[in-house]
Order: C-alpha cells, then structure tokens, then sequence
C-alpha cells in the first residue's frame, strides 16, 4: 500500500511540475534566448542587447543599441520605425501563443555613442496587432 502512495504521490508531483504557465514560459524563453544570442549585431549598425519578459505588466521587451550613422536616428524617422517594427510584429508567427494571450512587445533602441540615450522607445500592445 506504500508502494501505491509513493507511487500516486511521485505521479502526480511529476505531472504538476511539468505543467508550466504562458508567463513561466515566456520568462524562461526570454532568458534562454540572451543567453544563447545576445549580443548579436543584426542589420549594419543594431545590435541586440538583450529580451526581457516583465511579468507585471506581461511584456516582452526587446533591447538594442544603435551605432555609426544609425546612432543619430532623428525623430522624423520615429514613424517609419514604429511601422516597420509593427508590421514585423504582425507578420511573427514564433509570437502567436504571446499574442493570443494579449502581451505587450516593447522595443528599446539606446545610443552606443551616449548610453544613457534612449533613441527609440515604443510598445505595442494586442490593439495595435
């Protein structure tokens, strides 16, 4: 009859444990994610600092860091950005599950030259997409 308890109480242990929620997992993807990536320069002059999951307010944030001439992006181009990284955004099928569920993307661009700049600051949330 212990042999049956452990058994039913092992069993059951095991399948709670394997049961992850959406914001466990967006959580663990965001931290697996820099850590195999980041930093990773992407397109000429952007580099990919990091992906964070904020529980709270359940919203993906993705980090970069512009250099060279991209380092001086200036406001007029805000618009242009905002609608490249929604259309990105929209057409992302690795998102569904996040999407679905209504989480927020936000996206950080920072200044290599001056740190402490942020160039570029935006977050979408399940309206825009």
């Amino acid at each position: 009859m212990k042999k049956l308890t452990f058994f039913a109480l092992l069993t059951t242990l095991f399948l709670t444990a394997c049961q992850e929620s959406i914001d466990e997992k967006a959580t663990r993807e965001a931290k697996v994610y820099t850590q195999k990536n980041c930093p990773a320069m992407l397109a000429g002059n952007t580099t990919i600092d990091s992906l964070a999951f904020e529980p709270s307010t359940r919203t993906f944030h993705y980090y970069y860091t512009l250099s060279g001439v991209a380092d001086t992006v200036i406001p007029s181009m805000h618009d242009s950005m905002r609608e490249t990284l929604l259309h990105a955004l929209k057409n992302t099928t690795s998102m569904k599950d996040y999407k679905d569920e209504g989480f927020n993307f936000a996206y950080t661009y920072r200044s290599q030259k001056h740190p402490e700049t942020i160039i570029f600051d935006v977050t979408f949330t399940k309206e825009d997409y």
